[in-house]
């Protein structure tokens, strides 16, 4: 799951060197906590969000079917 949002944001950004994804595991959910540069936040937010439910809609079929939940925090 790291990897598949770590790909998808560095595509996104005008700086794909500053993404950063780490994860924190729970009992029973883990969070993906991403981090992009300052400049790209609004690339990867989107439009009223968009573009940040996107990828929690991919992240959350990716997890299902991994039998896992996931969850998406954006960091500023």
């Amino acid at each position: 799951m790291k990897n598949l949002i770590e790909f998808i944001a560095k595509a996104l950004v005008d700086h794909p060197e500053e993404v950063q994804v780490s994860e924190v595991e729970g009992e029973q959910t883990t969070v993906l906590e991403l981090k992009v540069a300052q400049d790209d936040l609004g690339k990867v937010i989107g439009k009223q969000g968009r573009t940040a439910r996107a990828l929690r809609t991919i992240l959350s079929a990716a997890s299902t079917k991994a039998k896992k939940r996931t969850v998406l925090e954006i960091l500023e």
